[in-house]
């Protein structure tokens, strides 16, 4: 399978909608994660998502040709201290909304939950305390079976 894409093993952008869908479906659900959400959240939030994790999972560039670079991604999710507590819960919210769509391939879960432990643990984590600390220009990650692709 390793020939195969994140982006096609989860069906393309419609399985990755799903995905998206469920997640934040049960970080709504969830009192401590939900929090993040208090001032409310873009009308396109799932869409803008599932374009980045998809564009992160070896699909097209759509994040970035209509939504914008890692660095305005990265900026959003800073500035805001450092919340352990509340990553692990939406870690524990993107492995329920994995089995929430039946994702049940066993590498395959376990590749995604990677994924989204490195991206809370380290983009998403780099800036707590400004986000106009994050530096301009920052490229998506991109990530495969074999974790993050250090090539581009």
């Amino acid at each position: 399978m390793s020939d195969v894409t994140l982006f096609v093993a989860l069906g393309g952008m419609p399985g990755i909608i799903a995905l998206a869908q469920a997640w934040h479906h049960n970080v709504m659900a969830d009192e401590l994660v939900s929090h993040a959400f208090h001032h409310g959240f873009h009308p396109h939030h799932i869409e803008r998502l599932a374009a980045y994790w998809g564009e992160s999972w070896g699909g097209p560039p759509q994040y970035s040709a209509q939504y914008g670079n890692e660095s305005s991604m990265v900026r959003i999710h800073s500035g805001n201290g450092l919340h352990a507590e509340m990553d692990a819960h939406a870690l524990a919210c993107f492995d329920r909304a994995m089995a929430d769509i039946g994702i049940s391939d066993a590498r395959l879960r376990t590749t995604l939950h990677d994924y989204f432990a490195w991206m809370m643990h380290n983009p998403l984590a780099a800036y707590p305390t400004s986000a106009d600390a994050v530096p301009a220009g920052l490229r998506i990650p991109h990530w495969s079976w074999e974790g993050l692709d250090t090539r581009a």
